[in-house]
């Protein structure tokens, strides 16, 4: 029989073991190796080509394969060369033609994780840029609701949110290549339809933001103005209409000849009469209440803003509140610019007593200096018709010449010898003289 003090220490000694086992730290299984896979390390440059070469022998044999319609087969094959060869080129190959392959077969999210761990995976392969167009392409899918495999159109039952995933998951791969804009401006897309103002134009704004340079980026400026606007004449919130004109007017700087320029000016003209408006309705308050300067500060708004009712209405009460009060307007147009109030006024100028009109327009004309001549331009050409000039007495004028005819000499003779029988010696001409 056993001695049950014996009994009772094995039992303790066990007890002590089980309780060394439960607080042993968390990495002593690493110690034990009992839980944890032995990663694989990298291979030296011998057996690397060594492998190259088998595993380009196992790719080549299941493109074949998949060539042939064998997908399931194909795709078993390249799974086992990732698996068995994962530091070769052609393990990089097998695993997008893999990920492929559940594209085709799988449903969006199923696919877009295939390349997701691709891109994971193999990062700097030449087929990174391929996933991330899989991938794109598998969001907007899932964005329009439907997707076509094989020969049929499938329904994708995915919310707004989880295709927002999508993109982000995008734009994380490759935050400054050609997709992320794209991407991000289908994110603002989504929450606009969704009615989620806030979140789209602040998605629009990411867009104007990060990718100045692109034809997103003009179109989001656009798109952020045009939601404010929207906004705008559903509330009285004067914070939407400032939004849609700061938006309209950087979308006009920018893209002066873009092809929203059109729709952008005709907004801008909405937003300045209905901010005229709201100026005008302001300060009618004000004046009604007998607050000049308030009223004033309001009309000059609803003339700065432009509108053509609102600023001749605007001029109009100014006029009437500088009869009124001069000194509240006055002070009311500190700090403002220069505005013109006077127009309406100036009817009852004639009545002041130190009123003496504006010059005629003959006095001012003789009021002005001559202008020197700055070249031969201001100078007239000889006239047809001569004038009349002071000749001398007696004397005739001739044609083609400013100043009297003059009487022209005539040559003198040899005097005429006196013996008889020499005839007279005519003069003789002068010799021509030679050509140069």
């Amino acid at each position: 029989m056993r001695d049950p003090a014996i009994s009772r220490l094995s039992l303790s000694a066990c007890a002590l073991a089980a309780v060394s086992l439960c607080v042993l730290p968390s990495n002593a299984h690493a110690f034990l190796g009992l839980f944890e896979k032995k990663q694989k390390e990298a291979p030296g440059t011998d057996e690397r080509q060594a492998q190259e070469a088998q595993a380009t022998a196992l790719l080549m044999a299941a493109r074949q394969d998949q060539n042939d319609g064998k997908s399931g087969r194909a795709q078993s094959q390249y799974l086992a060369i990732v698996k068995q060869f994962p530091f070769t080129t052609a393990a990089s190959e097998a695993a997008y033609a893999s990920a492929l392959i559940t594209r085709a077969n799988s449903d969006v999210t199923t696919a877009f994780d295939a390349f997701q761990k691709f891109i994971n995976d193999y990062r700097s392969s030449p087929r990174f840029n391929d996933a991330l167009q899989q991938q794109y392409e598998l969001a907007e899918e899932a964005r329009g609701g439907r997707r076509q495999r094989a020969m049929l159109i499938l329904p994708v039952k995915m919310g707004g949110e989880d295709v927002i995933k999508l993109y982000q998951q995008i734009i994380k791969n490759a935050p400054f290549g050609n997709l992320a804009p794209l991407a991000q401006f289908s994110i603002a897309e989504i929450y606009q339809d969704l009615g989620e103002k806030d979140r789209s134009v602040l998605a629009y704004q990411t867009v104007a933001e990060n990718y100045p340079n692109t034809k997103q980026a003009s179109e989001a400026q656009f798109r952020i103005g045009s939601i404010s606007s929207v906004a705008a004449s559903r509330s009285e919130d004067k914070s939407n209409l400032v939004a849609t004109r700061d938006a309209l007017t950087t979308y006009m700087t920018t893209n002066p000849k873009g092809d929203r320029a059109g729709e952008a000016e005709v907004i801008l003209q909405q937003v300045n009469a209905a901010e005229a408006t709201q100026s005008l309705s302001v300060g009618k308050f004000y004046q009604r209440m007998g607050k000049t300067k308030a009223a004033a500060i309001y009309f000059n708004e609803a003339l700065k803003y432009g509108s053509p009712e609102a600023s001749n209405e605007a001029r109009e009460l100014l006029a009437q509140l500088a009869a009124a009060d001069p000194e509240a307007v006055a002070d009311a147009k500190k700090g403002q610019p220069d505005q013109d109030y006077t127009v309406p006024g100036a009817r009852n100028l004639k009545t002041r007593d130190d009123y003496i009109g504006p010059l005629s327009p003959e006095l001012t004309r003789l009021g002005q200096k001559p202008k020197m001549r700055t070249g031969d331009d201001n100078f007239l050409p000889i006239p047809i018709q001569e004038p009349t000039l002071p000749l001398t007495p007696g004397m005739a004028p001739t044609g083609g010449s400013l100043l009297p005819p003059v009487q022209e000499e005539k040559p003198a003779l040899l005097p005429v010898p006196e013996a008889p029988g020499i005839p007279p010696q005519l003069p003789v001409p002068p010799k021509p003289t030679p050509a140069p």
